[in-house]
């Protein structure tokens, strides 16, 4: 498929914001952007709405684009609230599981394995390891958790997103080959410690403080 001007700009922005080369609360000015980009202000604005779409950008009417800014204290409230509702989860999917169940699963871990071995999409990694545990509710059949789940992880999709590295994301893929082992041998009570466990890891290892060197666009995106 053919790259359009629109999804390069679109890439080279989301790789410069999630390898942390453009600040959270840099400004996207639409003209350096066209200027370095060779292209419209049209197409520029154009990138923008679509990395708005994604949350990685923000629009501020009368004041233009900016990347955006997680708010960390809610990721963390997401993250105890998860805790809670998940390892009750890993509970009662054992108490139910089954062989569908389980290959459903192995499937699902096979393909965060090969996205995290590919590293050439920081996106859809996440994507895949947060739909992990939208998946398992999924299998219960209960709809109403996936939903909630689904909710709760996209809130803090874009801190993971931003500032997750390459090697958590592989222990977090390891770890959810270890819950779906304890899960198909029925042990739920090491399924709910081992998802207690694997999400305390998670938000452990989000480098929430790590330092980016610079908000020009020009040596950001070069």
């Amino acid at each position: 498929m053919e790259t359009t001007p629109t999804r390069a700009i679109v890439d080279a922005l989301t790789r410069a914001i999630v390898d942390h080369r453009l600040q959270p609360g840099s400004k996207l000015a639409e003209q350096k952007l066209a200027d370095h980009f060779g292209v419209s202000r049209t197409l520029v604005r154009q990138a923008l709405f679509q990395l708005s779409q994604n949350r990685l950008v923000r629009l501020e009417p009368a004041r233009g684009a900016f990347v955006a800014a997680p708010a960390v204290d809610e990721a963390r409230q997401v993250f105890a609230v998860r805790r809670m509702l998940e390892a009750q989860m890993a509970r009662e999917f054992a108490a139910s599981v089954t062989p569908a169940k389980v290959k459903a699963l192995k499937e699902h871990v096979a393909l965060e394995k090969a996205s995290v071995s590919a590293g050439d999409d920081i996106s859809g990694r996440t994507e895949l390891l947060g739909d992990f545990h939208v998946r398992m509710a999924e299998l219960m059949g209960n709809q109403v958790l996936a939903q909630l789940l689904g909710e709760l992880i996209s809130r803090c999709a874009l801190i993971t997103l931003m500032y997750q590295s390459a090697t958590a994301a592989e222990h977090s893929n390891d770890e959810h080959a270890d819950i779906v082992k304890a899960l198909a041998a029925r042990d739920g009570e090491k399924a709910a410690r081992l998802m207690t466990e694997h999400l305390l890891n998670v938000e452990a290892n989000l480098t929430f403080d790590r330092k980016v060197p610079t908000s020009d666009i020009s040596l950001a995106l070069s």
